[in-house]
């Protein structure tokens, strides 16, 4: 019988299951949606039962698709600072999923940055205080239950980690941790400070251990067999970027999404100055590998909704549309839940700027997917700027990365080589790998390092590049209302 490790990729629109064996190889696949609501605007939120039910959907669909397979271990890759709260006896979800993309914690963020925590808060986190991360949004989800409940708070590989186990296990892995800015990066610790300033009890917070490492077994999961070990937990970025072998410091990856997320290794622990953030990208045998960080909010989100908007079939028609645009076109700002980084701007909103009655409508495609491009140009230069090693290889995953023109953009505007990977599950491919070394499968990064992987560089070309980058900037001027003087040439 063949073995494998089954491999979660719990994101934010749908959960998968991929089974991959000893080798490295995808064995099947599966996948179900989870649905979003937005109760109010600017507010994002998931059901926590809905997300662990479309997780055993996912696993039903991919072992139904599978051969007769022999689970060696669980895997769990995970969407990243969403939170949840839930009775530490019963089980019972107390609250949503407030969704990473969420803004309600908007307020309770700028009273702390009005207080002056923000710079504390970076230098012991690597993060700003904005409403992305969790640590607001758990003081919301805590208000908002019966007084002297039992509670547990967590990420999202903390809430997986629970149901697998079936309550036995309340853990989650350090990069996740280091997610909910209440976590302290050099002492590797839940911080006291963090948890008084943010209003959450420390008891109500998971155990944090290794990204490879044990989590407990499976207990009255449908479809599974109980005891199968819980090998790894890791966030879907910080995934991608292990599936990459990108180990070498200034190594890195941008994942294509709703929003993207460009990461690259650092050699230490380096507190951001400004635009970008520092993470766990994953720990291992309790030795952590940091890394610099920036989150757009929303990025290929923008190229539906753009489609829709100019009455195209779907995005391939909006890239091939935009493909034939005359320069001097417009700009576009996708900031339709406020601009992350390297902005950090949550009052900023989405804009078209300089249309005149010459623009056309493809010039309006190709200010939408330019905007994807010149999000990552900015977070790319910032970690340029306070990067301790040169940028080396960058990689590409996530399906928008399988489109030529779009990674052809963003090379040209980075003028760095972009490595376009054949990987749409970069993020499963990741956490099993840890599962890997959790289980010995594989000895160590180098075997892993080693592993086949399917890509294709996109070098940079001669194109107008500088011209539409002022477009853009001046876009930014008039959604921000300020001046970003980090980001000019």
């Amino acid at each position: 019988m063949t073995t494998a490790i089954l491999a979660i990729d719990q994101g934010t629109t749908n959960s998968k299951a991929v089974l991959v064996s000893t080798v490295g190889d995808i064995l099947s696949r599966g996948a179900s949606p989870v649905g979003i609501e937005h109760p109010q605007p600017g507010w994002v939120e998931q059901n926590p039962v809905r997300l662990w039910q479309s997780v055993q959907e996912a696993i039903a669909a991919c072992l139904q698709a599978a051969p007769a397979v022999d689970i060696l271990g669980i895997a769990i890759s995970n969407q990243r600072e969403s939170v949840t709260i839930w009775d530490a006896k019963t089980g019972k979800s107390l609250g949503p999923v407030v969704s990473w993309q969420c803004r309600r914690s908007a307020p309770a963020c700028a009273d702390l940055i009005a207080a002056g925590h923000a710079p504390r808060v970076q230098a012991l986190t690597g993060l700003p205080i904005d409403p992305m991360f969790p640590g607001p949004k758990m003081k919301w989800l805590l208000d908002r239950v019966p007084a002297g409940s039992d509670i547990r708070l967590g990420t999202i590989d903390a809430w997986l980690i629970h149901c697998f186990t079936d309550g036995v296990v309340h853990a989650c892995d350090a990069a996740n941790a280091a997610r909910s800015q209440l976590y302290d990066l050099n002492e590797q610790v839940w911080s006291d400070e963090l948890c008084d300033l943010f209003g959450v009890p420390k008891s109500a917070l998971p155990e944090v251990r290794d990204s490879a490492a044990r989590f407990g077994v499976t207990k009255n999961v449908p479809g599974l067999r109980d005891g199968i070990p819980i090998a790894s937990a890791i966030g879907d970025s910080h995934a991608a970027l292990f599936g990459h072998g990108a180990f070498e410091p200034g190594d890195g990856k941008v994942t294509f999404g709703t929003g993207s997320s460009i990461m690259t290794t650092l050699p230490r622990f380096i507190a951001p100055e400004q635009g970008i953030t520092t993470t766990i990208a994953w720990s291992i045998a309790g030795k952590p590998t940091y890394a610099f960080e920036g989150n757009i909010l929303v990025s290929a989100a923008s190229l539906p909704w753009m489609a829709e908007m100019l009455g195209l079939t779907d995005v391939q028609a909006l890239t091939e549309l935009a493909a034939t645009a005359e320069p001097q076109g417009p700009g576009f700002v996708p900031a339709f839940v406020g601009l992350g980084a390297p902005y950090w701007h949550s009052d900023a909103r989405a804009l078209f700027s300089g249309i005149t009655f010459n623009t056309t409508r493809a010039q309006m495609a190709r200010a939408v997917t330019d905007s994807i491009a010149f999000q990552v140009h900015d977070v790319f230069k910032a970690m340029s700027s306070q990067s301790p090693t040169a940028l080396g290889r960058l990689y590409a995953d996530g399906g928008p990365s399988r489109n030529d023109f779009l990674m052809q953009c963003v090379a040209d505007m980075l003028n760095h080589t972009i490595i376009q990977c054949d990987a749409p599950e970069a993020s499963a491919l990741g956490a099993a790998y840890l599962a890997g070394l959790s289980l010995g499968i594989w000895p160590d990064l180098a075997a892993i390092a080693a592993l086949p992987r399917s890509s294709k560089p996109i070098t940079p070309r001669a194109s107008d590049a500088a011209a539409r980058l002022q477009v853009w900037q001046d876009a930014i001027y008039r959604s921000t209302a300020h001046n970003p003087s980090f980001m000019s040439e």
